[in-house]
Order: structure tokens, then C-alpha cells, then sequence
């Protein structure tokens, strides 16, 4: 589900939930472990990685359909706080997208401090209303810290996904290298950050990432019944259920 790997004091998360990647409760729990528990085991710096050709799927719908209510909302409540986790981990983060990062993928990405993504044919965005979802508050301020607010406005209400080239030219990606050399570029952007002084770098992020902080805290605080009422409403379940009708079909 999830592999660890030590790069001497970077660690590398790397997503191994096959086909996709998709974003279960267990896999949410994993991630949300790793992240607190790495810092404090001495990892100076994180790189969240995928494999070659999808970092990762999104929410993994038909699991979290089965769901009721009360055990969607404790799902809920675990990704928020995993957003949390990595929002203000406090050693720098690079998401290393080695694929489509489409929905849930791409949340994950714009919490991190630095996205380097496979040049090609890849898509990444937030396509939550084209299945029927609302984009909560907490995610889309990380989405207009990123990029903008008029063009995150674009994307986000449009359900838009964008290859590679265009996610440079919004900001929504950092840089992009060929797919083999994603993880190589994420793990040199991590050793020249922490080759600086280390409680000088820890304090500047602290401050610079406060208003994303705040962000987060008001997600926690508020992460629940808006989001539930959504994802139970007649709309949501028809939208999802079809999607996962044509998901079958395909495999």
C-alpha cells in the first residue's frame, strides 16, 4: 500500500495500491502515519511519489459508496487531517507527480511545498464538479494560494483537467522533467533545501505557510456535515454511480 524508502535523510513515500493508486480509508490512514511519524523519526524532507504513469486516482469511489454516513464522515475527517499533516509538516515536502494526478491526487499535490510533475500527456486538476461534488473551502484556498484566485475560480468550477505544459504555464506544477527522472528531480530540489541552515529555513516555511495553517485549522474545525450532505445527496450518488458503472465497463 505504501513503500518507505531512505534516501539518507530524505524519505520517499512512494503510493503502491495498484491499479491506481486510489485514495481508501486504509491508504488515507497509511499516509496520514507517515507524515506524522517521518519528521519526528528524523526525516529532513519528504518526497510523495506514485508509479510511472499515475501518482494517483483520486478517492477511490466504489470503496467509499459502500460507506454509510457515520463511516464516510470518520473517511472525511482522516483526509482533512492527512491535509493537515502535510500542510504544515514541518520538514519540506515535494510531491513527485509521476502520472495523472486527477481529484484527490491533485489535493494532495497542492498541499505540498513543491510539485514536479512527468512532462507528457499526464492530466492533473480538480474535477470534483464534473462528478458531482463540491469543492470544499480549505482545498480550494490552497488552489488560489497556488495559482490564483481567477484561475482557480476557472478550474475548479469548469471540473477542468490539464496536461502537463498547461499546469506549468498556470503554476499548478512547479517544473517538468521526463517521467523517469521525476523522483531524481524531487530528491535534488530536497537536498539543496536542506543543505540550508536548518532553523533559519524551518522558521521562514513556518511563516510563509501561515496562511495556508489557518486554512487548515478552519477545514478541521468545519470538515463534516456540509461535505456529507453533498456526498449523500441525489445528485452526488446518481453522478458517482454512473461513474462507477462506466469504470466497469471499461475494465
Amino acid at each position: 500500500m505504501l513503500e518507505v524508502i531512505h534516501h539518507d535523510s530524505i524519505a520517499e513515500i512512494r503510493l503502491a495500491r495498484p491499479p491506481v493508486n486510489a485514495l481508501d480509508p486504509a491508504l488515507v490512514d497509511a499516509l496520514l502515519d507517515a507524515f506524522l511519524t517521518l519528521p519526528r523519526q528524523g526525516a529532513r524532507a519528504i518526497v510523495l511519489s506514485g508509479a510511472p504513469g499515475r501518482f494517483s486516482g483520486g478517492l477511490d469511489v466504489p470503496a467509499l459508496l459502500a460507506l454509510d454516513r457515520a463511516r464516510m464522515r470518520g473517511f472525511w475527517q482522516q483526509f482533512t487531517a492527512l491535509l493537515g499533516a502535510i500542510g504544515r509538516c514541518p520538514v519540506p515536502t515535494v510531491a513527485a507527480l509521476t502520472g495523472h494526478s486527477p481529484a484527490g491526487g491533485a489535493v494532495l499535490a497542492i498541499h505540498m511545498d513543491y510539485r514536479v510533475m512527468a512532462h507528457g500527456p499526464y492530466k492533473i486538476g480538480l474535477n470534483e464538479v464534473a462528478v458531482g461534488l463540491s469543492v470544499p473551502e480549505g482545498i480550494q484556498f490552497a488552489l488560489r494560494r497556488l495559482i490564483g484566485t481567477h484561475r482557480a475560480e476557472r478550474l475548479m468550477v469548469a471540473g477542468a483537467m490539464v496536461e502537463s505544459e498547461q499546469a506549468l504555464t498556470l503554476g499548478l506544477v512547479d517544473e517538468l522533467v521526463d517521467i523517469d527522472h521525476v523522483v531524481t528531480r524531487a530528491l535534488d530540489w530536497c537536498r539543496k533545501h536542506i543543505a540550508l541552515p536548518p532553523e533559519a529555513l524551518a522558521e521562514t516555511r513556518r511563516t510563509a505557510r501561515a496562511d495556508l495553517h489557518a486554512a487548515l485549522d478552519a477545514a478541521q474545525a468545519q470538515a463534516d456535515d456540509s461535505f456529507m450532505d453533498r456526498w449523500f445527496s441525489e445528485e452526488t450518488q446518481r453522478t458517482l454511480q454512473a461513474l462507477v458503472a462506466q469504470l466497469k465497463k471499461r475494465s
